[in-house]
């Protein structure tokens, strides 16, 4: 059977239920249907004398076109802790319009290891990402209304994109305004893709709405004839812009297909935003199980990076273990095998791809200083020579190898990975990269030397001038959220071994003051994605039992 299949074939538990399980109860639910809600934010202030379960971070080797099934992996686990009977809780990031229909397909995980209803979450699920679409664009309504009533503020710069959430390489660059109507100004904009948009960042990292509300004040929308910034609280449309997110603050809860609890609320990209799911739904799952899984996105050089460095930095989390997933597939993928190559045993391809995996142990382990276990999500394909291959290359790192089965096996796949989990999750670290008292490039520099290797950094001379005029504003200190290809350390998508020295060149500076953090885009890299020459959307219908096939 497929992952749809799969997912029709198990009969789901009222979500009432499921949350009851796992102590929560109905006047802090806000059902959305018989399988999917939300809850309350106001339930932490009633767990906040509770104590907070361990924290597991999930990470990866950088992606490939195989896919590695992080989120699967993660899923599995969450599931296999509460089969050795721990109460494990899952919190992870919403699923994106974007690529469900481009390239990357759904993100509910995968075979037996999969949150549920899968279609609907990947889809609209309860229109938390709508809201941002709407709240963000409400801003860009705002100012552009501004304008047209004779511009009071003195705008001299717009920096304040709109967004959807759908990839759409034809939007990066716009023109508005060219109605022809008298006071109507015409100007240049564009369009990010919905969670790369800084309402989406806020909303990960907020607290309460009151949080959420300060921040989206704090918002710099543009700058003035004395380059000075101009925030959205200069428009007054904060409020309105938290009212649209009233609801979508409260965290979502689903359930793994064995019944488990599952957060999935907040949802920004980690190559183009900082790849975390909310900090308010990790925090309520700490209070509610002894154990919470979560993930970051893409590989351990970019969602982990942002998550110790942004994330638990602002928040105050601390992990107590980590896993790094790979195949073996994806590791001959790094070590130079085409993908039609990567089934078949090649021991020279996998001892090259491995120093990617190598890289990111390290990473994990000693710049930020969580324990970490290796999760091989196994396939048919994989020989025990590869296998013994790779666990002794570990062990000579000193990292243990789990071989996980959850797809085909859901929970009964992940017992051994959980058990090694729980062995090394016996107290909470973290290192960050930087200290916030570095200036912007000794922090860029710190990320790009330490993490991805790289020989040295380079910046454009636009950059070189928007770090200058963010430091005399004085956000030196913010932390920075670099956008990066996911494919490789490099900002070169197709370098995937990286054997040769490089730098990573930096093109601009994004200053976001309500998520209160710095983007830095580095190589070839769009906030807008596109579609790629076959989308996945060609196979996405409604079958003659009303039934959504072909999310993958």
């Amino acid at each position: 059977m497929n992952d749809i299949e799969i997912a029709k074939s198990v009969k789901l538990n009222k979500i009432d239920d499921v949350a009851e399980k796992f102590g929560i109860v109905d006047e802090d639910l806000i059902p959305y249907g018989k399988y999917k809600a939300k809850v309350d934010s106001r339930l932490m202030k009633k767990l906040e004398n509770k104590p907070n379960g361990k924290l597991i971070l999930v990470t990866s080797i950088n992606p490939t076109p195989l896919g590695e099934g992080k989120t699967t992996i993660s899923i599995g686990l969450s599931d296999g802790l509460n089969r050795l009977g721990q109460k494990s809780i899952l919190a992870l990031r919403e699923p994106s319009l974007g690529p469900v229909f481009g390239m990357k397909g759904g993100a509910t995980g995968g075979g037996y290891a999969q949150v549920a209803p899968m279609d609907e979450i990947n889809l609209h699920f309860t229109g938390d990402i709508h809201s941002i679409t709407a709240a963000n664009n409400l801003i860009s309504a705002m100012i552009d209304n501004h304008l047209y009533f004779g511009n009071k503020l003195k705008f001299k710069k717009v920096i304040w994109k709109r967004c959807m959430d759908l990839n759409d390489r034809s939007l990066r660059e716009i023109q508005v305004g060219l109605s022809g109507e008298k006071n109507v100004v015409p100007r240049n904009d564009g369009f990010d893709i919905t969670v790369a948009s800084e309402i989406m960042a806020i909303l990960c990292l907020s607290n309460d709405l009151k949080d959420f509300e300060r921040r989206v004040g704090n918002i710099t929308i543009g700058f003035n004839e004395e380059d000075e910034p101009i925030k959205v609280s200069d428009l007054k449309v904060q409020g309105a812009v938290t009212a649209l997110m009233k609801d979508a603050m409260n965290p979502n809860i689903v359930q793994t297909l064995e019944h488990n609890l599952a957060f999935i609320h907040g949802g920004p990209f980690a190559n183009i935003a900082h790849g975390c799911n909310s900090v308010l739904a990790t925090k309520m799952a700490l209070k509610l199980g002894d154990y919470v899984v979560t993930e970051s996105g893409f590989g351990a050089d970019l969602g982990a990076e942002k998550f110790v460095d942004i994330k638990c930095r602002k928040s105050g989390l601390k992990p107590s273990a980590a896993v790094c997933v790979a195949t073996l597939k994806a590791l001959k993928y790094h070590g130079g095998l085409d993908v039609k190559e990567c089934t078949s045993e090649n021991i020279e391809a996998l001892e090259n791809g491995v120093e990617n995996l190598l890289k990111h142990v390290d990473n994990i382990k000693n710049q930020y200083g969580i324990n970490v276990v290796v999760a091989i999500n196994k396939f048919a394909s994989d020989t025990d020579k590869e296998i013994e291959f790779l666990s002794n290359k570990l062990r000579e790192a000193g990292v243990e190898l789990s071989l996980a089965e959850v797809w085909g096996k859901g929970s009964e796949g992940a017992v051994d990975l959980a058990e090694k989990v729980m062995k090394i999750a016996e107290k909470e670290n973290i290192q960050f990269v930087y200290d916030t008292q570095d200036d912007i490039k000794t922090k860029i520099q710190k990320i790009c030397t330490k993490i991805y290797g790289a020989e040295g950094v380079e910046y454009t001379e636009e950059a070189e001038k928007e770090i200058a005029n963010i430091e005399k504003l004085g956000y030196k200190d913010y932390p920075v959220c670099i956008a990066k290809t996911q494919y490789s350390f490099s900002d070169d998508a197709k370098n995937l071994q990286c054997k040769e020295p490089f730098k990573i060149h930096v093109s601009e500076i994004i200053l976001k003051t309500g998520a209160e953090f710095v983007v830095v885009k580095t190589g070839k890299i769009f906030t807008m994605p596109g579609l790629p020459r076959v989308p996945a959307a060609e196979d996405i219908y409604v079958d003659e039992n009303n039934e959504i096939v072909g999310i993958f």
